[in-house]
């Protein structure tokens, strides 16, 4: 069982940056796939951003070029580097293996980021 903790959420004016962490803990096999997925009031959770296990990286063509995934495996952390924000990416934003994401299991509570001027 992993836990995963969602963090580094705010308030930010358009434009600015906001750099999110998810930590895991609990017992672990080996480094798996992993990705950030947000979601809107009202709105499907969508997947933003991947992870390989060999670090390889994808991204929603909406976020492509301003948002940078990338993992410390050593601290079991996962980061989402965000900048030039715009108010469209405002939502709760979640992180997951893509495995467990497949099944809607093992959601944590979101970090929420709100992008407003």
């Amino acid at each position: 069982q992993v836990h995963l903790v969602e963090s580094g959420g705010g308030l930010v004016q358009p434009g600015g940056s906001l750099r999110l962490s998810c930590a895991a803990s609990g017992s672990f096999f080996s480094i798996t796939a992993m990705g950030w997925y947000r979601q809107a009031p009202g709105k499907q959770r969508e997947m933003v951003a991947t992870i390989s296990s060999g670090d390889a990286t994808n991204y929603a063509d909406s976020v492509k070029g301003r948002f940078t995934i990338s993992r410390v495996n050593a601290k079991r952390t996962v980061y989402l580097q965000m900048n030039s924000l715009k108010p469209e990416d405002t939502a709760a934003y979640y992180c997951n293996s893509l495995v467990q994401a497949k099944d809607n299991r093992n959601w944590g509570q979101g970090t929420q980021v709100t992008v407003s001027s």
